[in-house]
């Protein structure tokens, strides 16, 4: 479909590129008689540029120019489409390959349900079945209503302990939690898994039964508690009001969430405000609200992040984190291309060896809706 519509609009052939789950690299998606591509990095490729920053990058080549597209489904990134033609495409054509790469985007999203060729070009390792598991829960890594943008990312890809995120946007009101279930390691890292799965479940079941916040919260500690009484699970839930900007937040002894105005820290939300699941009936939880302001980003994540330890034993630490935060924001990027490169940092950190999951939410607030989303 791919090679076909390309020479309807004028060039000589199209390859599409799918993005690992590490999002490293970009691999071709195999077809019949498609031209042989090898895999391809996203850092330092023209390429990788497209899909870093979610915009079409052009090129001249040894045999005519490419073009580079993104892959997005909103503003979730699958991978790029290569675009082969004898001279430069127009920017007149540009905006008709971007709506075609569109168009195969929701078709690739589409097969991948019922086949398994999409996922197997994504999975560049052995996916342990905790993994298997807690991955298949998740919801998109990136969803935008034009009044905010979700991001979020979960490394290890391949082997996962008991962290999770979850968002769901109903209305004027996001929802958005993060889980760290302990237990990290203890058989396979299943226990945690299982954990954190029925903290996923218990909390879409309120939210799409209405409930607020603290109900929200009892909901979950209660079926957590009814399963494994011994079980703990530290988390963020919050609401965000995306006519207002208010956000309501509660911490169960869960690392602080961030919120940067203008590449700043405005605010370091206070934690915790609740117990961790499964102690939620021996303190009332405390909701805590800060108001956004257009263009704020908040930055939610788990212990692994400032836990992470460099060779030498140094913990990567609250104020590295706000400093790469800060550069990253200063720079522009797009939101979800902060999120990865965040992620990747603290890898790079402790040479890729995590001690434990990191992973991180991060929401950034647009404008104000003037109604129902």
């Amino acid at each position: 479909m791919a090679r076909w519509a390309a020479r309807q609009l004028g060039a000589d052939d199209m390859v599409l590129y799918l993005a690992d789950h590490e999002q490293r690299q970009l691999h071709p998606l195999p077809g019949p008689d498609a031209p042989r591509r090898e895999s391809l990095t996203i850092e330092g490729t023209l390429a990788g540029r497209a899909f870093s920053m979610l915009r079409p990058v052009g090129g001249p080549v040894d045999d005519g120019a490419r073009l580079w597209l993104p892959l997005l489904n909103g503003p979730e990134r699958m991978g790029v489409a290569e675009v082969i033609a004898t001279a430069a495409v127009p920017d007149s054509a540009v905006t008709t390959f971007e709506a075609v790469a569109a168009l195969l985007t929701e078709m690739v999203l589409t097969r991948s349900h019922y086949s398994d060729t999409i996922e197997q070009v994504r999975r560049q390792a052995p996916m342990r079945l905790p993994a298997e598991m807690l991955r298949a829960q998740l919801p998109p890594l990136t969803f935008s209503t034009g009044n905010l943008i979700i991001s979020g990312i979960l490394e290890p890809c391949y082997d996962v302990g008991g962290d999770a995120f979850d968002y769901a946007v109903n209305g004027d009101i996001a929802h958005l939690a993060l889980f760290d279930a302990v237990g990290h390691g203890s058989g396979g890292g299943m226990r945690a898994v299982i954990l954190a799965s029925l903290a996923l479940a218990a909390y879409r079941n309120a939210r799409r039964g209405g409930f607020d916040l603290v109900e929200t919260y009892h909901h979950i500690d209660n079926a957590v508690r009814d399963h494994d009484r011994r079980g703990l699970i530290t988390g963020v839930l919050a609401e965000l009001d995306q006519r207002s900007g208010r956000l309501r937040v509660i911490s169960a002894g869960h690392p602080s969430g961030l919120v940067l105005r203008r590449a700043k820290v405005a605010t370091i939300l206070p934690t915790p405000t609740a117990l961790p699941v499964t102690l939620g009936d021996r303190r009332p939880p405390v909701v805590v609200e800060e108001t956004l302001e257009p263009g704020d980003d908040v930055l939610f994540y788990t212990d692994g992040i400032i836990e992470a330890r460099s060779a030498n034993g140094e913990p990567f630490g609250t104020e590295r984190l706000v400093d790469f935060t800060v550069r990253a924001l200063a720079d522009r990027l797009p939101l979800p291309e902060t999120a990865r490169r965040l992620v990747h940092a603290i890898l790079a950190y402790q040479d890729d060896q995590l001690q434990d999951d990191a992973t991180v939410l991060m929401v950034r607030f647009l404008e104000p809706t003037t109604g129902h989303g």
